[in-house]
């Protein structure tokens, strides 16, 4: 049964979670995020504990308990100029920092140096965190999907998933795998992401059916336009069911361009999620809009 199904919706139905990473990164990050959820143009966001300014986004979201912002479990620290390293403070963690003692910057190192039982020290800390600052998660899902095995084939679903069943959180894994266009993806492929969501599911944890996202690259020669008629296919092409789509907006300040060297396709999210053909294509589509809250409420039904 989808997702979709379980939550009480028909079989054609279209639901739409459009989820803002990077709570937490930077203040500009955390003054786009903020606005987008109150204004409601976000579902919901995720924030990262181990960044500098999560403690802003995180007090201002408990200052905002009607709004659903979950957990970005963060295992990497991609950006040359600005670095971070692991919350957990009571168990070691040498298996997932660098001789600097940073996260390691790519995923692929991640997945071939971190242990297991040191990740799940260090997801149990940064929730914690989360309580302790006032946040009450309605979801997690993992920064840069360094938790899914991508790159080296050595996930670490089992951690994530003891730890989202005892804190009561649905995560961010799609039972229906697509490519970067929207397609189904092939059938081998398919199969893994079918399983693992059933792993969860047996856990008690609630997925989503369909995860998608846009290229976080800027082409040469691209233009706004052009990306935001991707964004408009994007949700024309939505398959029945509940699909989040992975959004990183933040205006395109001084301080997100002196480390980030893609500031202006996250500004250019922050503008289209707000743009009159965007919010016109989501209502002529009849897309229905919800938050992760919903499936949070399922899954301590379950």
């Amino acid at each position: 049964m989808s997702t979709a199904r379980a939550l009480g919706y028909g079989e054609a139905d279209r639901l739409l979670i459009i989820n803002a990473d990077d709570f937490g990164l930077c203040h500009s990050s955390n003054e786009t995020i903020s606005s987008l959820l109150v204004g409601g143009y976000v579902s919901s966001a995720t924030l990262m504990l181990p960044c500098s300014w999560a403690r802003e986004a995180a007090l201002w979201g408990a200052r905002h308990p009607d709004l659903d912002i979950g957990v970005h479990w963060t295992m990497t620290s991609e950006w040359d100029l600005y670095k971070w390293g692991p919350v957990c403070r009571t168990s070691p963690t040498s298996s997932l920092v660098t001789s600097e003692g940073y996260f390691p910057k790519d995923v692929k190192a991640f997945e071939r140096q971190a242990e297991q039982a040191e990740v799940k020290a260090e997801l149990i800390a940064q929730l914690e965190m989360a309580l302790k600052l006032g946040i009450r998660p309605t979801h997690a899902d993992s920064h840069m999907g360094s938790l899914y095995g991508l790159a080296t084939g050595r996930d670490f679903l089992t951690v994530v998933f003891e730890v989202c069943a005892a804190y009561g959180l649905p995560f961010r894994l799609p039972r229906n795998l697509l490519t970067e266009t929207g397609q189904v993806a092939p059938p081998e492929l398919a199969e893994v992401a079918l399983k693992r969501a059933e792993e969860a599911e047996a856990y008690g944890i609630v997925v989503l059916d369909y995860l998608l996202g846009l290229p976080f690259s800027e082409e040469p020669g691209e233009t706004y336009e052009a990306y935001r008629e991707q964004f408009i296919q994007l949700l024309v092409s939505l398959k029945p069911g509940v699909s989040e789509i992975i959004v990183h907006p933040a205006a395109a300040t001084d301080e997100l361009q002196a480390f980030h060297g893609q500031a202006a396709k996250r500004d250019w999210e922050r503008r289209l999620l707000q743009d009159d053909a965007v919010l016109r294509t989501i209502e002529e589509q009849q897309l229905i809009r919800i938050g992760w809250r919903e499936l949070q409420r399922l899954q301590l039904a379950l």
